[in-house]
């Protein structure tokens, strides 16, 4: 009687959705406006205060944001395995305050950065020492660590918090989303321009100071609602379950396969999973190998196998089918990002040597803020496309979201090519006046400001806001549905691991291009000076790029099997079921 009250318990955790939600968007509030405030404007900071080049700077930031795009792995691994997610994001929370802490101490204190250049156009630059690098680099480290534990935990601990067998738990989910993508917008809106206005035109000390606080306000109120949370618990990782898959269907390759696999294969499902049960699917049929019971096979009184290295359930095949098949279009994904990631980076540079005055007036936007656009554009476009768009889509489609997911992903990749061949038409057009027209001073160390409005650079951001709004929601909404429900911190990490090795791609393109083109005799396409470079060219190699992706994601799409599951219990027997034709 105590092991079942004990299983009780285990199941059904005293859930506080409401009374918790709270705490936990006030964590993600205070903990989106710390980072994003000290990330948004980085690449200004290592270039006006470390005086590190253009290529230098934005190369840096790439590989920071990949790296902890790609910390987010070992952060779902340990908290899956180990921690669970409340101890995973309370290690991580304090960490991102830690690193924010010493990030202050760089502009704060003076020898721990360059001396200031000097505003001549000739006047020498003094780049960091290794000493300096040093500090900067443990203050990137912390952040690392800190990103890597929050990213792919926050959304699934929030959700935690709310029982997903109730029709309220299931409303308080989705309103929790809502708040959680309405918190980022607000915090990136806020990050954007208030606080790198503080950085950029007041000083760089307070300007990073205020979101080191606002980061200590998140790990306050992250730990103030410990006593209401649900933490669950770790599971043992499911990267363990997909290992064993792989192995034992290596094994047993040289088996065949019956002719009813559905009602052949080894059919076992763990009552106290969390995973729903999924159907047989014909499709990557060699995994199925692993369900395939031999002599040599031992089965346990509850119906589990002796051991799970050497015969694997048709659940577990399933489930590793499940991560395979989402693979391709993440991959398509990776591509997509390269274009926000320009949207972070050299529109930045653009804005530089752009005429950022409003009207007549000395007020100067911050070349940083005008990324605010991109957050505008998602924030407008959202309640368009959910209240009108959608409901019309309904009628018309007969689908509850309107679109497929893989259709709404799709949109947003037709959208990324317009935005670069925008981006590379506006940049043409920037470059043009500067050689032709008088320009309005000149950037240290860079060059003439041309006399192009930095307006003209808003259609670009906000069309990027748009495909955001299609393509990387639509990414969030995918891997959560397609991935098992045992593997939803990994579902998040997976996908910034796709903004990873996206920041990396970049990177790579970015020196490809700064080694192997020319203007002229000493400049290149991506030039410290905009006006001597050809960036609009480097746009649309991007563009073409995204060219290919969407035709390679078309076909990803065409063969994409969406997962299914079954209304049934843990004994329905396999003979039951039956093999699915695909979804597409």
């Amino acid at each position: 009687m105590e092991k079942n009250e004990v299983a009780v318990t285990k199941k059904e955790p005293n859930y506080r959705g409401v009374k918790a939600m709270p705490f936990v968007i006030g964590n993600e509030t205070f903990e989106k406006l710390g980072t994003l405030g000290t990330s948004s404007n980085m690449l200004v900071y290592l270039s006006t205060v470390f005086n590190m080049s253009s290529i230098s700077a934005t190369n840096l930031i790439n590989i920071f944001h990949g790296t902890c795009n790609f910390g987010t792995l070992i952060g779902a691994f340990l908290s899956d395995t180990y921690l669970g997610r409340y101890k995973t994001l309370g290690i991580a929370s304090v960490s991102s305050f830690l690193g924010m802490l010493v990030l202050t101490l760089t502009a704060a204190v003076s020898v721990l950065h360059p001396p200031e250049c000097g505003a001549e156009e000739n006047s020498k630059c003094v780049g960091p020492t290794p000493w300096q690098l040093a500090f900067l680099f443990s203050a990137f480290g912390l952040l690392v660590v800190g990103a890597s534990g929050i990213r792919p935990c926050n959304l699934a601990f929030g959700a935690d918090q709310f029982n997903p067998n109730t029709d309220s738990g299931r409303k308080g989910i989705n309103s929790f989303f809502n708040w959680y993508y309405f918190t980022f917008t607000f915090a990136m809106m806020i990050s954007l321009t208030v606080i790198v206005y503080v950085q950029s035109n007041v000083n760089w000390a307070i300007g990073l100071g205020i979101p080191t606080f606002l980061m200590f306000l998140s790990c306050a109120f992250f730990f103030i609602g410990s006593r209401i949370y649900v933490k669950v618990l770790p599971e043992g990782s499911p990267m363990i379950s997909m290992a064993q898959v792989l192995v034992v269907a290596y094994k047993k390759r040289e088996l065949k396969l019956p002719e009813q696999p559905w009602s052949n294969l080894f059919n076992y499902f763990s009552p106290d999973s969390i995973n729903s049960k999924l159907t047989y699917s014909d499709q990557l049929r060699f995994l199925n190998k692993a369900s395939i019971i031999t002599k040599d096979d031992e089965i346990n009184k509850d119906g589990s196998a002796a051991n799970p290295w050497g015969l694997c359930s048709i659940q577990h095949v399933e489930e590793m089918k499940c991560v395979i098949r989402v693979i391709p279009i993440w991959i398509a994904g990776i591509i997509y990002y390269v274009v926000l990631a320009q949207m972070n980076t050299y529109v930045v540079f653009q804005a530089i040597q752009s005429n950022r005055r409003l009207g007549s007036g000395k007020f100067e936007i911050p070349a940083a803020s005008y990324s605010v656009f991109t957050m505008i554009g998602l924030t407008v476009w959202i309640p368009i496309y959910d209240r009108l768009i959608v409901p019309l889509l309904r009628r018309i489609t007969r689908k509850d979201g309107g679109i497929s997911l893989l259709q709404r992903i799709g949109i947003g990749m037709v959208l990324a090519i317009a935005i670069m061949l925008v981006s590379a038409l506006v940049e043409n057009h920037r470059r043009t006046l500067a050689l032709t027209r008088p320009t309005l001073g000149r950037v240290p160390r860079k060059g003439a400001i041309s006399s192009m409005s930095g307006s003209w650079l808003i259609p670009q951001l906000a069309l990027a806001g748009i495909s955001e709004a299609f393509t990387v929601i639509g990414e969030i909404e995918f891997f959560y549905k397609q991935f098992p429900e045992n593997m939803r911190s990994f579902a998040g990490s997976f996908l910034f691991c796709g903004f990873a090795i996206s920041s990396y791609l970049s990177s790579f393109l970015i020196t490809v291009v700064h080694r192997t083109t020319k203007v002229g005799e000493t400049e290149n396409w991506l030039s410290e000076d905009l006006n001597k470079g050809r960036l609009d060219y480097f746009y649309y190699i991007v563009a073409g790029l995204e060219v290919v992706n969407l035709g390679y994601f078309l076909i990803c799409s065409k063969y994409y099997k969406y997962k299914t599951t079954q209304n049934s219990t843990a004994d329905v027997a396999m003979e039951e079921l039956q093999p699915q034709k695909p979804v597409i």
